[in-house]
């Protein structure tokens, strides 16, 4: 069955495309400050691989809050990089761009460590999926390191470092900023696998 990923160019979205390599490859620039080196990351990656990457422009600014949009987070936001209804955001457009390539499978990259917001637990994934499957097309919704945190997917993948390098994990800078949620879980998560920061 056709899949495709949604990949944000960050550290897990690579592992998972060298892994799994589907056919094709959603990015999906919505607004966010890194959009731009995310957009190039997921670029490289998929130029290297093979994988067919298509780029999705939606501009909805005005509806983030929180590190990715350069606003105060909302009081109901769970980390400071907390952007409303984010991945179910991102699922549907995605959905929306490939149904019509024939592609049966949306692959997500939610970690076991995605709890501390809720469209990153089992439970958002199974109710997403569910949804996607009640309309017409047939679209299903995976995360297949929904167990596994980032280190262990990148050591199950088997991804080359040099593959890894193209990542980009800050959520507010075309460049790490070094101090973001995003870059301080990249810098841990090659710390955990033994190897120096790029």
């Amino acid at each position: 069955m056709t899949a495709a990923l949604l990949l944000s160019g960050g550290m897990d979205s690579v592992a998972l495309a060298w892994w799994l390599r589907p056919e094709f490859a959603v990015t999906v620039d919505y607004g966010q400050r890194p959009a731009a080196a995310e957009v190039r990351a997921a670029g490289a990656v998929c130029e290297e691989l093979g994988i067919h990457h298509l780029v999705v422009r939606a501009d909805l600014r005005e509806l983030g809050s929180g590190d990715m949009a350069g606003e105060p987070p909302l009081p109901e936001a769970p980390v400071p990089e907390w952007w409303p209804y984010r991945n179910q955001m991102l699922v549907t457009l995605a959905a929306m761009r490939v149904i019509p390539l024939g592609v049966g499978r949306l692959l997500i990259g939610c970690l076991s460590t995605d709890g501390a917001h809720a469209d990153g637990r089992p439970d958002f994934i199974g109710t997403m999926d569910a949804l996607l499957c009640l309309q017409e097309g047939g679209l299903r919704l995976e995360a297949p390191a929904i167990e596994m945190t980032g280190p262990e997917l990148i050591r199950k993948s088997g991804v080359p470092r040099e593959l890894l390098a193209w990542a980009h994990s800050c959520h507010v800078a075309d460049a790490a900023c070094g101090l973001c949620r995003g870059c301080h879980k990249h810098y841990e998560t090659l710390q955990e696998l033994g190897e120096p920061p790029y």
